[in-house]
């Protein structure tokens, strides 16, 4: 697998080595926000462009977010759905920019308002899933592999509950109905693992990666930041499980009458609405 990757790269390096581009700065050695203290550092290199931002696409990528809640909590105010998801779309804007800051700092204590904030976003959403009235309490660990699974296993949680209640619920009612929410998750969870595939792949050959980054130089080298990917592609998965999770407690009130999930292809992003045809 290896030479396969190495090939690619090669394949594709030889193709945008020539292209017009500005070569790759040295670590600055007096960062603006001090020495780096997270524990836990990504494969793009820090401060090669600026003094003032550690990871510059790490951080930039993370604007996907805040853009998508905006829309988010606007689609909840104006269409007047549970005050749950306008909160959850609240937690899902300090998402991003709890991640902004953690990857323009490398601070310890922004990389905690980030992943905790995905705990705390996600755990309104299991909330959600599981309806009425239980509080959950997460626990803070310095390693974090330990906020990276407890995100994965309740994220996990959330969908394979929504998806019990939807077959269970609503498919003798409105097959369509299901069917249509299918197809938008399924798209949504694609585009979300897309992002995590991309990001192993970062982190397994981040030596070769960094080296390629330097070969083609800026901005060219911003498309193999492995990690920036994952920021896009997870902000979509994830706003489309916060749609899917609005619409999904409509049908389960009987409601999908007044409310429809509009969703027109791939390339469109999903809302829900009052009195409109999906």
């Amino acid at each position: 697998m290896l030479s396969v990757f190495n090939q690619t790269l090669i394949t594709l390096g030889s193709v945008v080595v020539n292209l017009p581009n500005f070569r790759y700065g040295e670590e600055k050695l007096n960062p603006y926000w001090g020495p780096v203290t997270a524990t836990i550092n990504w494969c793009e290199e820090d401060y090669y462009l600026t003094q003032y931002c550690a990871e510059i696409v790490n951080s930039l990528t993370n604007i996907i977010f805040i853009c998508l809640a905006i829309r988010g909590m606007r689609n909840c105010y104006k269409e007047g759905h549970d005050v749950i998801f306008f909160v959850a779309f609240m937690g899902y804007f300090v998402v991003g920019v709890g991640s902004f800051l953690f990857h323009s700092t490398l601070w310890y204590s922004m990389q905690l308002v980030d992943e905790l904030s995905m705990i705390y976003s996600t755990s309104l959403m299991m909330w959600a899933s599981f309806t009425h009235g239980k509080s959950l309490r997460y626990s803070i660990a310095v390693d974090p592999k330990f906020h990276q699974d407890a995100f994965g296993l309740m994220t996990v949680v959330v969908l394979f509950r929504s998806f019990y209640l939807m077959e269970s619920n609503i498919r003798a009612v409105d097959p369509a109905c299901v069917n249509h929410m299918w197809r938008m998750v399924a798209w949504g969870i694609s585009v979300f693992l897309a992002g995590y595939g991309l990001w192993m792949l970062d982190n397994i050959y981040c030596g070769d990666l960094r080296g390629w980054r330097r070969s083609v130089g800026m901005p060219w080298g911003f498309f193999l930041e492995g990690h920036g990917w994952w920021h896009l592609l997870t902000g979509v998965g994830a706003y489309y499980e916060l749609m899917y999770g609005i619409y999904l407690r409509y049908c389960l009130d009987g409601r999908q009458n007044e409310y429809r999930l509009v969703w027109k292809s791939v390339f469109s992003i999903p809302d829900v609405r009052r009195g409109v045809k999906f």
